[in-house]
């Protein structure tokens, strides 16, 4: 295993493939912010964004919505049609099948926040108080937007849990995640028609938890070992072994306090081909710096104390599309 822990490598997925769209909010006034700087903490903020380190949106579907059309997409979900089996008689025309298309309905929502600040920490220049501030607000809204789509994935209705378990409140110290019921989530996805999420190998998102022990799974150590195709190829990716790429993800969902005698349940998501799906309303859905300096406000800050930064995504949404390439895996690892 020490060959193993010499090629783990931070998890470093960008949560959009695209830059963000980020206009800074421009004001008149007095003060750091009421001029040009305002151009410098819109970059900041943007430069952060695309540099995250939360990936949960990175296999889905991304469709943006066109303006002017409302706040709702649908995602077109079409069935498996059945294989032809029966010989065809000559001159008779079969009956044909019926296509099925199931559209599954996503509204964008408006997220955000923001920050106050008094006129003691304005100065002439770019303040770092501010600066550091803005750093912060990035981080948060790059994790407001991933946790949604984790929450949306963690909400399917395929469970899986470790050591033959029914139920999350039965789940207890000692049913640890093993590679044995990851292959056996995968073999299920195989029979249901799934695809592969990418590179021809499904990927599962587990917790630093989930990580630690697998690594101490003999059969997954021994895949590791003898394997010739561990060089990972997705950042965050600690293993392929078995036709399964494991990602560590640091915000992984975690069910606190809901196992048996109250131990914290770890959910793992296997993923295969593009399940679900999350939408912007181009060029009004990307995150957006809004800056506001002293003296902005008018008469609600007659004396000029009041300014503020903040963030704001005008129209985000996600769905989960295929449930049969979604699978939530629940196990209660050992270092819990």
């Amino acid at each position: 295993m020490k060959a193993l822990m010499q090629t783990l490598i931070p998890l470093d997925i960008q949560f959009f493939a695209a830059p963000a769209n980020t206009t800074a909010t421009y004001t008149t006034g007095t003060g750091a912010n009421s001029t040009k700087p305002n151009a410098y903490y819109d970059k900041l903020l943007l430069e952060l964004l695309v540099q995250t380190d939360f990936g949960h949106a990175k296999f889905a579907q991304e469709r943006p919505m066109p303006k002017n059309y409302g706040d709702t997409i649908n995602f077109r979900k079409i069935t498996k049609l059945n294989p032809a089996l029966t010989p065809l008689t000559e001159g008779v025309t079969p009956t044909g099948q019926t296509g099925s298309i199931e559209a599954i309905s996503a509204s964008t929502k408006q997220y955000g926040d923001w920050m106050e600040f008094s006129d003691l920490v304005d100065v002439t220049v770019i303040d770092p108080i501010l600066k550091e501030y803005t750093v912060e607000q990035a981080r948060s809204a790059r994790e407001t937007l991933d946790i949604l789509v984790r929450e949306e994935l963690n909400g399917g209705s395929n469970v899986f849990y470790a050591n033959s378990k029914l139920s999350r409140v039965t789940l207890a110290a000692g049913d640890k995640p093993t590679i044995n019921d990851f292959r056996k989530i995968v073999l299920a996805m195989k029979k249901n028609h799934v695809k592969p999420a990418v590179q021809g190998k499904y990927v599962v998102f587990i917790t630093p938890e989930v990580a630690f022990d697998l690594m101490d799974d003999e059969k997954f150590e021994k895949a590791y070992t003898i394997g010739q195709n561990n060089t990972p190829f997705i950042k965050g990716e600690i293993a392929d072994v078995y036709g399964i790429k494991f990602i560590e993800m640091i915000n992984a969902k975690v069910f606190d306090g809901e196992g048996a005698a109250g131990v914290d349940v770890h959910s793992s998501i296997v993923l295969g081909q593009k399940p679900y799906g999350i939408t912007k309303i181009a060029g009004n859905g990307d995150v957006q710096t809004i800056i506001k300096a002293l003296g902005s406000a008018g008469t609600s800050d007659p004396l000029n104390q009041r300014q503020s930064i903040g963030w704001k995504v005008n129209a985000f949404a996600v769905k989960r599309i295929y449930e049969e390439a979604i699978t939530r895996y629940e196990s209660v690892p050992t270092n819990a």
